[in-house]
């Protein structure tokens, strides 16, 4: 299987510099055949729809607010097994405002002149911290996770902005995973084969050598696209 991994690839990312490791676990442990690329957000825009998952990873500021906006629509549309974490996640959100539910809203970070934001700076910077994600019962989160809550790793300093969650779930987004104070940090598409994003980064969970659960299942999914496609 093919699996696009959308990002700006730095040394300085963390969540990049585990990558290698947790793909040849996915091989090794899981068991799973897979084919890596890595896509800069600048050439997102098109030729997604020939991969079999789509992984949008941590990195933002992105180099193209709008190549990263446009590989979580080809996901979206296409039912391409999608994963978005971090900024992936921000910008899946932002997409699905957008071209879901047709509002004009921006991300701080990259237009912070902007009038309607929907990501925002966090009140306080999760960038190194760990926290208690809640997971709602029944949810592809919760399920993958085997469990109601999990511990969760993040290095983010933006947040999806609450003004805009009726919006968003009026229009069939489920935002499946709560910080304790309530604050989303997870979201999926019922009914898509696969479409998960999570504020938090599952890349930086324990050891690359054991992927989070997140990650096999995502993985699991686009081999399973693939093996329907080769039928």
């Amino acid at each position: 299987m093919r699996i696009a991994l959308v990002a700006d690839r730095s040394p300085s990312v963390r969540a990049h510099a585990r990558i290698p490791q947790i793909i040849e676990a996915l091989r090794e442990r899981d068991g799973l055949a897979v084919d890596a690329y890595w896509v800069p957000t600048p050439e997102a825009g098109t030729g997604l729809g020939r991969f079999d998952g789509i992984w949008m990873l941590p990195g933002s500021p992105y180099a193209s607010e709008e190549g990263a906006v446009a590989a979580a629509r080809t996901a979206r549309e296409q039912g391409i097994p999608f994963l978005a974490t971090c900024g992936g996640f921000q910008h899946a959100l932002l997409e699905y405002a957008r071209n879901v539910c047709g509002l004009t809203v921006a991300h701080a970070e990259n237009d912070p002149g902007a009038s309607d934001f929907l990501l925002l700076p966090l009140t306080c910077s999760l960038a190194g911290h760990e926290s208690l994600v809640r997971l709602t019962p029944g949810s592809l989160a919760e399920r993958v996770v085997g469990a109601p809550a999990a511990m969760a790793a993040y290095n983010c300093s933006y947040g999806f902005n609450p003004a805009f969650e009726q919006a968003l779930a009026e229009r069939g987004l489920a935002f499946t995973g709560r910080a304790e104070d309530g604050s989303v940090r997870a979201a999926e598409l019922p009914g898509h084969p696969f479409y998960l994003g999570t504020l938090f980064q599952p890349e930086l969970s324990g050891d690359p050598s054991r992927p989070h659960p997140i990650i096999s299942a995502f993985a699991a999914a686009a081999a399973a696209k693939a093996a329907a496609l080769s039928r």
